[in-house]
């Protein structure tokens, strides 16, 4: 492999200053770090340069001394004879052998502090919560009973990192809802912070409601007499039962409303009903007593409806 030159490396002139070098490297770090790169083994070759480069060109000491004696600067290379040149004598930058490849993190004395120079040029530690990148949102998938949505409820969920995490669902939420819980999503590359995790709802099928926005829909099935005539009757809700009057003369498809019945608003205090949605249910099978009084009833009934 060719060597390049450090200065080439950071895309800097051989007269830039300190904040110069700094200055690009530190976006020439950002744009091919792996973390940024994942499985991109170019960018990864690509950030071990840049760091080799800035290793060397950010030290007084290092820089001059790279000035002087190019690659061969501080010995790190053993280099073979070439034509034209007397082994161990110095050589301009540019030419010989390429430098090690090996990644190390050269005058930083951990992976945090190149972190901190990389992102703050000598931030404290205490201040490098504050930097980073933030992690991306996560997401999870939890399955609830209407009850469960009507009230409100805690889970227990495991988030695809592996965190078990107790989880506060408010009332009112349905399919297609989200909670979301901050900080609990991936971790932040450079120390920055953790992202959400967002939770999507889905609710059950439930045997006796179903739901329209925020009212809970019920059918109530009455007798051709108690729709003539009118009746009292007990009707479930999700807080027990409740006495609802049916008026005389309510045809199939009649909807009676229980105000304050149904799901939560979101945003705000107030509730949805339940509607409660009447259906004349006939006989499939009428007693013989039952047969007879229906056969006197079409004799005397008046009402004509296909007249």
């Amino acid at each position: 492999m060719a060597y390049r030159d450090y200065y080439e490396v950071l895309g800097v002139p051989r007269t830039a200053d300190d904040k110069a070098i700094k200055s690009a490297y530190r976006k020439l770090a950002r744009r091919y770090h792996p973390d940024m790169n994942p499985g991109n083994d170019k960018a990864e070759e690509q950030f071990k340069g840049i760091n080799e480069a800035y290793e060397v060109l950010s030290d007084p000491e290092k820089r001059r001394q790279y000035d002087q004696f190019g690659q061969y600067f501080d010995k790190r290379v053993s280099p073979g004879p070439r034509p034209g040149t007397v082994p161990g004598a110095g050589s301009a930058p540019g030419q010989g052998q390429a430098p090690p490849s090996g990644f190390d993190f050269g005058r930083f004395g951990s992976f945090e502090e190149f972190i901190e120079e990389l992102l703050g040029g000598g931030k404290s530690r205490g201040s490098r919560s504050r930097g980073g990148i933030r992690g991306e949102n996560q997401e999870g998938k939890v399955e609830l009973t209407l009850e469960e949505a009507f009230s409100g409820t805690r889970k227990r969920i495991r988030t695809p990192s592996g965190e078990v995490i107790e989880v506060r669902i408010p009332a009112g939420v349905r399919t297609g809802s989200k909670v979301r819980v901050s900080g609990k999503g991936k971790e932040g590359p450079f120390g920055g912070a953790a992202g959400d995790f967002l939770l999507l709802i889905q609710l059950k099928p439930h045997p006796t409601y179903t739901l329209e926005g925020d009212d809970l829909i019920y059918e109530l099935p009455i007798t051709p007499a108690e729709a003539v005539l009118g009746v009292q009757v007990e009707v479930p809700t999700l807080e027990g039962k409740v006495r609802l009057t049916i008026p005389a003369g309510t045809t199939t498809g009649k909807i009676l409303r229980l105000g304050n019945r149904g799901l939560a608003k979101a945003g705000t205090n107030r509730r949805g009903d339940q509607r409660v949605r009447v259906k004349v249910d006939i006989p499939r099978d009428p007693s013989p007593e039952e047969k007879t009084l229906y056969e006197k009833l079409a004799q005397v009934e008046s009402y004509r409806p296909r007249d």
